[in-house]
């Protein structure tokens, strides 16, 4: 009964009690109220803005949803892997294994040191390698979007280098994947192919400029830069 009576007590004080009329003054306005100030602040902010940028020669451009990232932690929808050619992707991985011959014995008619600069076990490695470029391509085809075969061609090249192969011989397989894809594509399809492939060679030949790609250099040169 002593337990209740000392509840009770504490209950009705609790009630009793009032918040002073100062404290109450110092409260924020609702979040509604200060809805409308803030959004004609934000856009007298934006036409400020716009205003001084045409006057100093600036474009102030709003920021559009192919600008923005698609990472799932920004709560953005995922890339819709069907919407280019989803036929076409569909097809390249059916056919890969023979995608990747086609295009291996393609690079090696087009370079024939190829044969003598890589073992058997080199050359699995290269049919192996031109699989994963068309799986990429597929993707690409997939979603009409080349981001997925131009970032696998930033991350390989430390790879590559570490196992002796020139990205020149890379940029072999993938004008051997194009010769090989290029009678099971239409015209559009072949052109979202070219893209992919294009933007990944590009960077293939702009990093094998770099020290430590195995490909042949000019004798005057490797004798002149020897030492260094």
């Amino acid at each position: 009964m002593a337990l209740v009576a000392i509840l009770c007590r504490v209950t009705e004080s609790r009630a009793s009690r009032r918040k002073p009329a100062a404290r109450a003054a110092e409260k924020p306005a609702p979040a509604k109220a200060l809805a409308p100030a803030r959004a004609a602040t934000s856009a007298k902010q934006v036409k400020l803005a716009r205003s001084a940028g045409t006057k100093t020669g600036l474009a102030v451009s709003k920021p559009t949803a192919a600008a923005t990232h698609r990472h799932p932690n920004l709560g953005l929808a995922p890339v819709n892997m069907r919407a280019g050619f989803p036929e076409a992707a569909a097809k390249l991985r059916g056919e890969t294994a023979l995608i990747a011959g086609r295009a291996l014995e393609a690079a090696v008619e087009k370079d024939p040191t190829i044969k003598t600069r890589y073992d058997e076990v080199g050359l699995r490695h290269l049919l192996r390698d031109a699989e994963l470029l068309v799986e990429r391509l597929a993707m690409c085809l997939g979603s009409d979007n080349p981001r997925w075969l131009v970032e696998y061609a930033e991350w390989i090249a430390p790879i590559y280098r570490r196992r002796g192969v020139s990205l020149l011989d890379i940029c072999a397989l993938g004008d051997g994947i194009r010769q090989a894809t290029a009678q099971d594509l239409g015209r559009d399809e072949r052109a979202a192919a070219a893209r992919s492939l294009d933007a990944a060679t590009a960077i293939w030949k702009r990093n094998s400029r770099l020290a430590g790609d195995r490909h042949k250099r000019n004798a005057l040169w490797k004798w002149m830069y020897r030492g260094v």
